[in-house]
């Protein structure tokens, strides 16, 4: 998200409209619901996420702790066991 200048996008009635409401003060306008964007949608994070999310559900099954786990993968014990958890409900689906 970045910032514009109300100045530059819009006209001075809206500006003073506004002002009557806010004075000076940051406000965030939503995108329309037809606009809106996933997590993750414009960068590969969440692909990347998942596919290690799936490696650590077969190192799992491989046998390996979850205190391993959250050693070799720089996560809490919670975290992994929720992927795991996550991870079976999935392929129980």
């Amino acid at each position: 998200m970045s910032y514009k200048r109300a100045e530059d996008i819009l006209p001075a009635e809206i500006i003073e409209l506004i002002h009557n409401y806010v004075d000076g003060e940051y406000i965030y306008i939503p995108r329309k619901d037809n606009n809106r964007r996933e997590w993750g949608e414009r960068t590969n994070i969440r692909r990347e996420l998942d596919a290690r999310n799936q490696q650590i559900y077969a190192d799992y099954q491989q046998g390996h702790k979850i205190m391993e786990l959250a050693k070799k993968y720089f996560l809490s014990e919670k975290s992994i066991q929720r992927i795991i958890l996550k991870m079976k409900k999935t392929i129980r689906e």
